[in-house]
């Protein structure tokens, strides 16, 4: 509905629910913790780990051969790579200052990145219902394959409360190797920047944490909860309202072309996957 809502009447205050959403989006993903339980964060962390390293890995190395493909700026392919391989917006702004990114680089692939969110949102409840998968089974490819944690839970919450749970507890347990990669890039690149875990990812771990472990207070975590599902509602609207036409042509046909392409590879093999029980 944003989306629709910018792209045929515009939005004027593009900039403002730009930063809001940001905020608010943080807000919702803490709030969603006091659902989760912290037992459950460190087993998904222990089970999924050899998944994770050999899916974030092999996604970087196809985007590094689809940058070659398509010729494109190499700093602009390396950001679309790792967002896609890791959580969207965040990890290209954790990445950008490590490799030295041009303004202009990281907008190209925020854009992208942003354009291709909307779609997921729309699309993978849909593919989802039309493959029967489970809920359990939607929460984790919605986790694996969706750019960006707002995407994910927006996409997943369509879809049932299981699968909500599962796809944000998969997600930001995935987003917390922003910092291995980054360090890993910056060895490589030779550079002295620092990335750090979002401050959200640390806020959800610690509302789990307190859910877990204070249940004497349950009824007031639930209270939470409810209210970071509104809030998450606003958000997305918020975020599909900063879609436009400007930010379609600013991203370009080549970047376009190298993350949907590799945006169809990632999800359809991991869809594959777990249709056929190897995830």
């Amino acid at each position: 509905m944003g989306a629709l809502f910018a792209i045929t009447l515009g939005n004027p205050f593009a900039e403002l629910s730009q930063k809001a959403s940001k905020w608010m989006l943080k807000l919702a993903v803490v709030g969603l913790g006091f659902a989760v339980d912290f037992n459950q964060v460190i087993e998904v962390g222990r089970t999924s780990l050899v998944l994770t390293i050999v899916s974030i890995t092999a996604i970087i190395g196809l985007g590094e051969i689809l940058t070659q493909v398509f010729k494109l700026n190499r700093n602009t392919g390396v950001l679309i790579s790792f967002g896609t391989a890791i959580c969207g917006g965040s990890a290209i702004a954790a990445m950008a200052p490590v490799i030295k990114a041009k303004d202009h680089e990281v907008a190209v692939a925020l854009g992208i990145v942003f354009l291709l969110n909307g779609v997921g949102l729309l699309l993978f409840p849909a593919i989802g219902h039309y493959f029967e998968l489970t809920q359990e089974q939607f929460g984790l490819w919605a986790a694996l394959a969706i750019h960006d944690t707002s995407s994910v839970v927006g996409a997943s919450a369509t879809y049932g409360a299981v699968a909500l749970s599962i796809a944000t507890t998969v997600k930001l347990t995935r987003a917390m190797w922003i910092i291995p990669y980054t360090t890993l890039a910056g060895v490589f690149m030779r550079s002295d920047e620092k990335a750090s875990i979002p401050l959200f990812i640390v806020g959800f771990l610690l509302a789990a944490l307190i859910n877990s472990y204070v249940p004497s207070l349950s009824s007031y975590w639930e209270l939470i909860n409810i209210a970071a599902k509104q809030i998450l509602v606003m958000t997305l609207f918020l975020i599909g309202s900063g879609l436009s036409l400007s930010v379609l042509k600013q991203a370009g046909i080549k970047p376009f072309l190298m993350a949907v392409i590799l945006w169809i590879v990632v999800s359809s093999v991991i869809l594959l996957s777990i249709i056929d029980g190897f995830i």
